[in-house]
């Protein structure tokens, strides 16, 4: 794999990074980084989140920010949700939230360093890096100079989906990333009037794929319109289910048996 050896940052004060993504865009992994994220939070623990989508920024969105991002002489000081998340983004940087991010990969890779080195996270359990799609420069920077203690995959029931995500999961085994499990996201509908549940966009893979790598299957996500509102609204935070509950739990324990796994292959 290209890309030269890069010099891996200090950890500090975060107890677990864990990198979310999927290879592929549009499967809904900066929604499933927020509710993961938020879910965590309700729980108790510290929890921040690294934006590194930089050409596509959706977490301050998600949540209702807006920057400019201040250093108050002590580091980049995250902007804050209202569950207490502390929040990094390249979309912070932008007078007009419109505006696209026109870079070459080493601006892109250099930011993302930098707001992992430069940003004052503070003690956190958890720093989820929302990652971007493809399997190229910043993906490779990412575990190539951050400390990652896990990556969780999400997936989309489509055929072509699967295909993409399987690249992803076998770039981070290719880089010893502990794989933490895999999620399936817009997996089905519920119709409003009948109650009867069906999967809009086919017939799952998600089980041959976790059986082939042999990483635990972490639940599927519905389509939901509330979700959606929420998304829209900028108050995603407040979205509560029993799927994503599971999930978090499913994470946790995910991120421990992939640990244990990586450490037998070293």
């Amino acid at each position: 794999m290209a890309g030269g050896a890069l010099q891996r940052l200090p950890k500090g004060n975060l107890k677990q990074i864990i990198a979310i993504g999927s290879g592929k865009g549009g499967v809904g992994k900066s929604t499933v980084t927020a509710l993961v994220a938020s879910e965590m939070a309700r729980r108790g623990r510290l929890v921040g989140i690294l934006d590194a989508d930089v050409t596509g920024a959706s977490i301050p969105k998600l949540f209702g920010l807006s920057g400019p991002l201040k250093d108050r002489g002590e580091g980049i000081e995250p902007m804050l949700t209202p569950g207490g998340i502390r929040v990094v983004s390249s979309q912070f940087l932008l007078e007009d939230e419109d505006r696209p991010v026109i870079w070459r990969g080493p601006l892109v890779t250099r930011l993302i360093t930098q707001f992992f080195g430069s940003v004052n996270w503070g003690p956190l359990d958890y720093l989820f890096l929302d990652m971007p799609p493809g399997t190229s420069d910043v993906p490779l920077t990412v575990f190539q100079t951050i400390p990652t203690d896990g990556m969780v995959f999400v997936s989309t029931p489509q055929e072509l989906s699967a295909l993409i995500v399987k690249k992803a999961i076998n770039m981070a085994e290719e880089l010893h990333v502990p794989l933490a499990g895999l999620i399936e996201n817009m997996a089905t509908v519920t119709c409003p009037h009948c109650g009867e549940s069906f999967e809009p966009y086919g017939k799952s893979h998600a089980e041959s794929m976790t059986k082939a790598h042999n990483i635990p299957f972490l639940g599927r996500l519905p389509v939901e319109p509330k979700l959606s509102e929420l998304a829209d609204g900028g108050r995603i935070w407040e979205y509560h289910g029993d799927a994503i509950v599971s999930i978090v739990d499913g994470i946790e324990q995910g991120i421990s048996d992939a640990q244990k796994r990586n450490l037998k292959v070293l």
